[in-house]
């Protein structure tokens, strides 16, 4: 099951073991029989990502790709990797890269930033290679691996953000008969049981079927887990001229959900201080109501034909249809306060104290209010791709030719829902078990947006000389989207309509002086429109697409018994034309007058540094993030009451000038093997931060620590215990202006 924690022998043994194996099983009066030929092919170099923490193959580059030859920088979290750290969402396993950090979104939905740009939602994440909005919890029980892709990504995807893209690999039937069982206990009443079945149903078919089942009173942040999810695939013709498949996937989740708490001040004598998040607090502690929720579902039908021509060429289509759905009912946490409208003199909050609460003035019978963020949605999209492939030889030169076209079709519809009062409560009622009747409220669609997109796309990867390789590639894409927003009797209140074209560019050279080193530079642009988020308004229909380029110098390098890479790399993004609101026209359009820019450098290092210790490590030290250009001061005021980290020379927030996560694991004996972890950020401030009184909202810098045993008492029979944050540190995981979500607390899982 395991080779990787096994002694290797020479494949020539193996085949005369083999031999020998048979020859003495075999009955000596029995007539000879003539076998099939058998093909072994030897890789030791690349084992199955369920066997080993390093990668040598991806496929989020458009079919599958050596990862040398390709001059971008691309993490790969392994099947193994994430089994040994029981991490069960996408968001844990990107916490396990480095340059990732996480906005808590209004509205409870996750920004994921990487290289200090935010991975638009809808569309900077991918399954399979093709696009996956982000609407829903993602687990990981059907990843087989997950890709993160660095920089520019627009050429290979379309339309996106600057930092990357995250490409989500599900694990593919097999001509094989293999299944795994896991059961899963922990801290906080945690169960998951987790089933992969892999049955061979003919010499080159394949169904395989994953199982999943979770429910746990915490996530270790406040939020409870009631999930399940299933995904079935059935693979013919594997390895043959023509390969089909057909795949199922269906996850269902009805989680609770913990906003988050509300920054405190140190002092309350001291307003202009930074503020910070609040130690005294667990991050377990819950403030919402019983009644809040975090529903959603994910189901999508696809099926993918393969052709594979005379030669190094093949051609992919693929096409996918899916229903995504969330409810989530909660709302913000904040310290109640009272205020006077200076114009009106209407009184809000008239029984709380006017008083800035403070570590040193808050106690338990301070009053917390709860707000209502609500986000109820769905959304209908379906997707076609077709990609083309061939390796030739033309004019002397070798070529890798990538090329192909791909369609999708989005629509989204918004819901409100009717107004309610929600109960106060105060520090010292953790947990009250408050409620409101929810089922009670009436949804009525708000708003709809419609979009449908196409794009092209080809590359050429040229063998120049012996050494070098050069790429280039192009893209065009077109979207046209419709928003509508509507009255409670459902007629259209507003319209808005919006045709972008664009296109995309990619360039690198590759240096590689042996089969160990790979040497590159790369130049690649991006651009996103102000229909990523779903949404239009008046002053962003008409604005045009942010447009990006990332440059990168790297390395890929192999130990001399190809055990190990490490990966290195030095970047510089910018975003070009950042939108900004112009005061003296913010209600016909945003101007595209912003610039800022980030620059650092990578190291991943992933492998066996000996047969016995495994290593994955990703850091990431950014010491430049700046914002270039921004909007001008307003007329009246100045530009000290503007946001901190929207205004010219401020670092942006979610932009920590290091970030990093280490994990390695020792075979001690044949049955023994243990592992450590950790997990790092310095500190940090939100996106952008109201500048009231000059303070700035700053999350500490945190380090955690991560344990592992593992003994198999067989190939059968394997006990594995975790425990995540060893020391129990409290750190802000996911930053808003407002509000902080604690990071998960000291959590066993067995």
């Amino acid at each position: 099951k395991s080779i990787a924690n096994r002694p290797l022998l020479p494949i020539g043994a193996l085949l005369l073991a083999g031999s020998m194996g048979a020859m003495a099983q075999q009955d000596p009066t029995a007539a000879a029989k003539t076998l099939k030929p058998v093909v072994v092919t030897e890789k030791a170099e690349a084992p199955a990502g369920k066997d080993a923490v390093r990668a040598v193959e991806t496929t989020i580059g458009k079919g599958k790709q050596q990862l040398r030859d390709i001059p971008q920088s691309i993490t790969v979290v392994t099947e193994k990797l994430i089994d040994d750290r029981n991490l069960d969402t996408l968001k844990d396993v990107l916490h396990n890269t480095a340059g990732v950090t996480f906005q808590a979104a209004e509205g409870g939905e996750e920004d994921i930033r990487l290289r200090g740009f935010s991975l638009a939602a809808t569309g900077d994440i991918f399954v399979d290679g093709m696009r996956d909005p982000a609407f829903y919890e993602r687990d990981t029980f059907n990843n087989d691996r997950i890709e993160l892709l660095r920089g520019s990504a627009s050429m290979l995807f379309g339309r996106g953000s600057t930092g990357g893209a995250v490409n989500q690999v599900s694990k593919p039937p097999r001509a094989i008969d293999e299944h795994e069982v896991s059961a899963t206990l922990g801290s906080y009443n945690y169960r998951r049981v987790t089933g992969d079945f892999n049955i061979q149903t003919g010499e080159n078919a394949g169904l395989r079927i994953n199982a999943m089942a979770t429910k746990a009173d915490s996530n270790g942040a406040g939020a409870r887990l009631d999930k399940k999810g299933i995904a079935a695939s059935y693979r013919f013709g594997i390895g043959t001229s023509d390969e089909f498949l057909v795949g199922l996937y269906a996850l269902q989740n009805d989680n609770g959900i913990n906003y988050g708490m509300p920054w405190i001040r140190p002092t309350a004598t001291s307003p202009g201080s930074a503020l910070t998040i609040n130690n005294n607090l667990s991050p377990n502690t819950y403030y919402g109501l019983a009644s809040d929720t975090n529903k959603g579902s994910a189901n999508h039908l696809t099926a993918s034909h393969t052709h594979r021509f005379d030669g190094d060429s093949e051609l992919k289509t693929t096409i996918r249809t899916g229903s995504y759905t969330r409810d989530q009912r909660s709302g913000a946490i904040r310290f109640c306060q009272r205020t006077v409208n200076a114009t009106t003199g209407a009184v809000t909050n008239p029984t709380c104290p006017t008083a800035l609460v403070a570590l040193d003035t808050v106690n338990n019978a301070t009053v917390l209010t709860r707000g209502s963020n609500n986000k109820v949605q769905d959304l209908d999209a379906s997707y076609a791709q077709s990609d083309y492939s061939n390796k030739f030889t033309a004019l002397g030169l070798r070529h890798e030719v990538l090329a192909g076209v791909d369609w999708a079709s989005e629509r989204k519809q918004v819901y409100s829902l009717s107004a309610v009062t929600k109960p106060t409560t105060t520090i010292g009622a953790v947990d009250d078990g408050a409620a409101v009747n929810e089922a009670a409220r009436t949804k009525t669609l708000a708003s709809t947006f419609q979009s449908n997109s196409l794009g092209l796309y080809a590359q050429d990867l040229l063998q120049v000389a012996p050494q070098w390789k050069l790429l280039g590639g192009l893209r065009f894409d077109r979207m046209r989207a419709t928003y509508d927003n509507l009255a409670a009797s459902g007629a259209i209140t507003s319209n808005y309509e919006q045709s972008i074209s664009d296109w995309s560019h990619r360039f690198g050279a590759l240096y590689q002086p042996n089969a160990l080193h790979s040497y590159h530079v790369s130049y690649g642009t991006s651009f996103n429109t102000s229909g990523d988020t779903y949404s239009y308004a008046a002053n962003t229909a008409n604005a045009g697409p942010e447009e990006s380029r990332n440059f990168e110098l790297g390395a890929k390098l192999d130990s001399t018994d190809k055990r190990y890479t490490t990966r290195l790399a030095v970047f510089h993004s910018t975003k070009l034309n950042e939108r900004n609101t112009d005061p003296d026209s913010a209600a016909a359009t945003q101007l595209l007058s912003g610039k800022r820019s980030t620059a650092g450098l990578e190291v991943d290092i992933t492998g066996r540094l000996t047969p016995q210790w495994e290593i994955y490590g990703s850091y990431m030290w950014m010491p430049h993030a700046m914002v270039d250009e921004a909007a001008p001061c307003p007329a009246t005021g100045n530009c000290s009451q503007a946001a901190i980290g929207s205004r010219k020379g401020d670092r942006p927030g979610l932009m920590p000038v290091h970030t990093g996560t280490l994990w390695n694991t020792y075979q001690f004996t044949a049955a023994l093997r243990a592992g450590m972890g950790l997990n790092f950020r310095s500190e940090q401030a939100p996106a952008t931060v109201g500048a009231t009184n000059g303070s700035a909202y700053m999350a500490p810098g945190y380090t955690t620590v991560d344990l592992m045993a593992e003994y198999r008492f067989s190939d059968r029979y394997t006990l594995k215990a975790n425990m995540a944050n060893v020391a129990d540190k409290l750190y802000a995981d996911a930053l808003y202006q407002g509000h902080y979500v604690p990071g998960s607390g000291r959590n066993t899982q067995v």
